[in-house]
């Protein structure tokens, strides 16, 4: 999985641009997925994993809920900025460079796995995704709580769009604009994502791309691949129910 490392080490100073106001997004963002996990895991704190932490986007919020926060990343920058970030925040948590497919965690330690933003479909085989959710899943308490957000790809498969709206940030230097190109493979599931970040520079543009991979998972890929990992209860939660910007799908950790 180099290069999506790569593609995450790359990002990582400039991933906030991705947002108009990164600060709001995060506070959006947690309150969301702090009341998913307090209606099933109850008011907490919890002990919490964000295995896919990136620049801290959901663990930062999470950590602000008063949840005792973890964070990993594929990316040594993403988390190194993750850990700074939150530390900037008052919020501080540790963090740590770990594949998702290998969490470096003793057994049965967390409440609740996060592994949000389209982290999990970077995998691009049924073996690395079973791989990770068992890790996932070996890490939990028992009854503990996975959540994972994911893109829309009951949707988005039936589409197979070429290319994500353009998001825009305003910065001390001028506007960045953020925009992808969708380059779908012949199975019609994965698809090599093109990232382009245009960046203010004197009276033009500086051009920075950045190359990566998914594996578009419907729904009931998804939900599958957890239930064969050994999870329970699986449930999904819609955006306009609960305010997150992806689906969530939630699912217990279950007795041993």
């Amino acid at each position: 999985m180099s290069s999506v490392r790569d593609f995450y080490d790359a990002l990582a100073a400039d991933y906030h641009l991705i947002f108009p106001d990164w600060d709001a997004s995060m506070a959006r963002q947690a309150l969301a997925l702090d009341a998913v996990v307090r209606a099933r895991l109850g008011a907490g704190p919890h002990q919490v994993l964000d295995c896919s932490c990136g620049i801290g986007t959901q663990a930062i919020g999470l950590a602000g809920a008063g949840h005792r926060v973890v964070g990993s990343d594929l990316s040594p920058a993403a988390a190194a900025r993750a850990a700074a970030e939150s530390a900037a925040r008052r919020v501080g948590f540790p963090t740590a460079a770990a594949d998702m497919r290998a969490l470096p965690f003793r057994t049965s330690v967390f409440d609740l796995v996060v592994c949000a933003d389209n982290s999990l479909p970077h995998l691009l085989t049924a073996d690395d995704l079973r791989t990770a959710l068992s890790g996932m899943r070996r890490v939990l308490r028992e009854d503990g709580l996975l959540l994972l957000s994911v893109r829309d790809y009951d949707a988005i498969r039936a589409a197979r769009p070429a290319s994500a709206p353009p998001q825009v940030a305003t910065t001390g230097q001028g506007r960045v604009v953020t925009f992808q190109l969708w380059h779908w493979h012949e199975d019609g599931e994965r698809y090599d994502l093109e990232h382009f970040q245009l960046v203010p520079d004197g009276d033009g543009w500086e051009v920075r791309v950045r190359r990566t991979a998914y594996w578009a998972l419907t729904r009931g890929e998804l939900t599958d691949a957890v239930l064969d990992a050994g999870f329970t209860d699986v449930g999904w939660r819609e955006p306009e129910d609960c305010g997150f910007y992806q689906p969530v799908l939630t699912a217990r950790r279950g007795r041993p």
